[in-house]
């Protein structure tokens, strides 16, 4: 840090307090910015707490239960039994005690991962992408800017945000950040960084907050419920300080960095409130992100910061009378006539361009934006205008004598 302004006392700027345990790495403190956190949060987050504190009550009495009553009969005999022969019970009472040492150790360890292996930004290095990093910092309120990290990919896409102690940091896989080129979507990485800074500043890599909430994260619909209603608050963060990023991230996470500009985000939108069904909703509870198609959704609809458990409200389909979704009867699907016919009588409102996508180094005349935003529903072909026939003039005029009879 000797080489950045301030770091010896040159410019320093206003003071800001150290962190402390309750306060958060924020000046917000350890909720963030009300605004910007999904409604369903707190409450999930809540609702942890109280069975991450049951669950120690419980193993604190069954440690004195069997070291108080050496002698059980009924149900107690079942219990001491049970104990002895089930291994995983008894690495459930072996392992609570020390949650919060094993939670330390994989965070340091994961720290130290990225200070070895990762390639980390600075004013020397991805300066760009860096200084994405300390805006986002700035915005957020974060008292002191995280380190942050490329970490190669080897194709997949990803980001992560986390900390150890005091400190925090946020990585970004190398063909995630490559989208952040000139020749692509710097916005789009804009939108993923503030994302990832915005999971630091809402207190999502908290110690305390892991250590409170990691029991209920392995509970069917609560923990993946709780992991979503970060994922939405940490998209808040992304919109907030980068909208013109959102279409880009979609197309990016459902279609890859190639095809991602090529995917209508209104498109992919509407399904959400058209893809409906049991096994569905089963998906959408299981996930610990946010689907796409409803993330989407909640990213273009600013009226609601982001929905877990409800799909939105069911609207016009995008693409009649060929619209047909997977909750519907099979029987309700067009043909390939239909379709046919549809296609030969309308036009896609979406600009035509390259069928495999966008790349580096190629100048492209129609705008991403146009792509990603244009209305979807195709506009009704006009039909060619009626050319005279030469063998059946009305008039007889234009006639050809040497024509066949």
């Amino acid at each position: 840090m000797s080489g950045l302004p301030g770091a010896q006392g040159n410019n320093p700027g206003p003071e800001i307090p150290r962190p402390r345990l309750l306060n958060g790495a924020t000046i917000h403190g350890v909720a963030g910015q009300r605004k910007l956190r999904h409604p369903a949060e707190w409450p999930l987050v809540w609702a942890s707490a109280v069975i991450t504190a049951i669950a120690y009550g419980l193993w604190a009495a069954t440690l004195a239960w069997l070291a108080l009553v050496p002698e059980h009969t009924g149900v107690g005999t079942y219990v001491r039994d049970f104990l002895s022969t089930d291994s995983t019970a008894v690495q459930a009472l072996l392992f609570l005690p020390f949650m919060p040492i094993i939670i330390w150790v994989v965070r340091a360890m994961m720290y130290a991962n990225m200070r070895s292996n990762a390639v980390q930004m600075s004013p020397t290095q991805f300066p760009e992408g860096y200084r994405m990093v300390v805006e986002a910092a700035q915005r957020q309120g974060l008292r002191r800017v995280p380190d942050a990290y490329v970490l190669l990919g080897n194709g997949a896409i990803n980001a992560f945000a986390s900390g150890h102690g005091f400190r925090r940091f946020v990585v970004v896989y190398s063909d995630l950040f490559e989208i952040g080129g000139r020749a692509r979507d710097p916005e789009a990485l804009r939108f993923v960084i503030n994302h990832e800074v915005g999971h630091l500043a809402a207190g999502h890599v908290s110690y305390f907050r892991l250590l409170l909430t990691l029991l209920a994260r392995q509970l069917p619909l609560l923990g993946p419920a709780l992991s979503r209603a970060q994922e939405y608050t940490a998209d808040n963060y992304g919109y907030d300080a980068a909208p013109q990023g959102v279409a880009g991230v979609m197309g990016l996470l459902t279609a890859g960095k190639y095809l991602g500009a090529q995917v209508n985000t209104h498109a992919l939108a509407d399904r959400a409130a058209r893809e409906k069904g049991l096994w569905l909703h089963l998906v959408v509870w299981g996930a610990s992100h946010p689907v796409p198609t409803w993330r989407t959704h909640a990213l273009r609809d600013r009226n609601r910061p982001g929905r877990i458990m409800l799909r939105p409200k069911e609207s016009a389909a995008w693409f009649p009378p060929a619209g047909a979704h997977g909750s519907q009867h099979s029987a309700t699907w067009p043909t390939p006539a239909q379709v046919l016919a549809h296609l030969d009588s309308s036009k896609p409102r979406v600009p035509s361009e390259e069928q495999f996508g966008r790349y580096p180094g190629i100048s492209y005349e129609v705008p991403r934006d146009e792509l990603r935003w244009a209305d979807p529903t195709p506009a009704p072909v006009s039909p060619p205008p009626a050319q005279p026939d030469p063998w059946h003039s009305p008039s007889g005029a234009g006639t050809d004598s040497s024509a066949p009879a």
